[in-house]
């Protein structure tokens, strides 16, 4: 069903209505003056060390939904929250940078004793909890609410879980021109060279067809994960898992599965825990080798597809629906065991005339 998903909107229209309300979320560093994000330094290319094969192999209820620990022998790149001048030289093996060599956060080798570094913990966000999604615009969370959705751009919650937005699988309504111009090896193109829209939501496509293009894709949206964990986020939301199927038969699904195991195991390494963004026709078998650790619905009422995510991540599923009819099926068979969500497409804030926020 992923060519029929109607994702959240959040380009020119939801940023405009962010910077109007509030001044932040999806657009507004553009629109503030402050550096976009998807332009601020990184270190050099990192190795990813987790292959898709590497990931959790226990009970889909409980592993992916229990509280884990990168092992000593996981060693994670790391990337630099700096900002600095984009590079002028575009190569898919360069990035921003304003340091030097990339440091791992977990031991790539147990240290001697005395000397032992603790591993890095994450975990899902609480099952059945009251939830709002906020990619488009802040605002004080409604009562009851625990976990809460933030562009990378904002600031999270205090108190609350929060869940940090990245677009990790296309380029950002905005950031055309910086793709362009610092790493249009990275942009795909099709036999003749043209790039690639998403037609759907009128964004270029990022090319994650081949190893070396999954490890400087890292590169790049490692340094947006460093800065959801350096801001206090516990876990990413890596929007358009589900690009390949809008591809034109140009990236398959074993690849998106691979970038995105590259990813969680960046994250992971950060402490942060990995949310699958859509697709539910994915696998248990590939969400375990992508890593990921619980799931970000949207529709699936609409789509009679909750049950294909919750058999994978047991409660640990938060819906959101864009419909009174889809939320009304979403709440009737799965209200009771999930976080459930009724918002406006532009997920915008109160006081817009299009906010709507509904829970079971």
């Amino acid at each position: 069903m992923g060519s029929k998903r109607r994702r959240a909107w959040v380009g020119l229209t939801a940023a405009a209505v962010a910077v109007v309300v509030l001044g932040v979320g999806i657009g507004a560093a553009g629109a503030s003056g402050r550096q976009p994000w998807w332009g601020l330094g990184q270190q050099a290319t990192p190795t990813p060390s987790v292959t898709p094969g590497d990931a959790p192999t226990s009970d889909a209820s409980s592993a992916l939904g229990a509280p884990v620990s990168a092992g000593p022998t996981t060693a994670v790149p790391s990337a630099s929250t700096s900002p600095s001048v984009p590079a002028t030289t575009p190569s898919p093996s360069r990035t921003p940078s304003a340091s030097g060599s990339p440091a791992a956060s977990v031991p790539a080798t147990t240290p001697p004793s005395g000397d032992r570094t603790t591993a890095p913990t994450w975990a899902p966000p609480p099952a059945d909890a009251g939830f709002d999604y906020q990619i488009g615009g802040v605002y004080a969370p409604p009562s009851g609410v625990t976990v809460v959705s933030r562009d990378l751009e904002a600031s999270p919650a205090a108190g609350l879980y929060n869940i940090c937005y990245v677009n990790a699988f296309q380029a950002q309504p905005g950031a055309e021109s910086w793709w362009k111009t610092n790493h249009p090896d990275l942009l795909l193109r099709d036999a003749q060279g043209n790039l690639v829209v998403d037609e759907d939501w009128d964004e270029l496509m990022l090319d994650f067809s081949t190893a070396a293009k999954r490890t400087a894709l890292t590169t790049i949206v490692g340094g947006w994960i460093d800065r959801c964990a350096s801001k206090g986020f516990k876990a990413i939301e890596p929007d358009n898992l589900d690009s390949f199927t809008r591809s034109k038969g140009l990236l398959t699904e074993s690849q998106a599965v691979a970038y995105a195991a590259s990813l969680s195991a960046y994250a992971h390494g950060k402490g942060l825990a990995v949310a699958q963004k859509n697709l539910a026709e994915l696998s248990t078998s590939n969400a375990r080798k992508a890593g990921f650790d619980f799931a970000v619905a949207e529709e699936c009422g609409t789509w009679n597809e909750c049950d294909a995510y919750t058999r994978t991540y047991g409660a640990n599923v938060i819906v959101i629906e864009y419909t009174e009819s889809g939320f009304t099926k979403a709440c009737g068979s799965h209200g009771s065991r999930l976080s459930i969500v009724l918002r406006d497409l532009a997920v915008s804030a109160p006081g817009s005339r299009t906010y709507v926020r509904k829970a079971c």
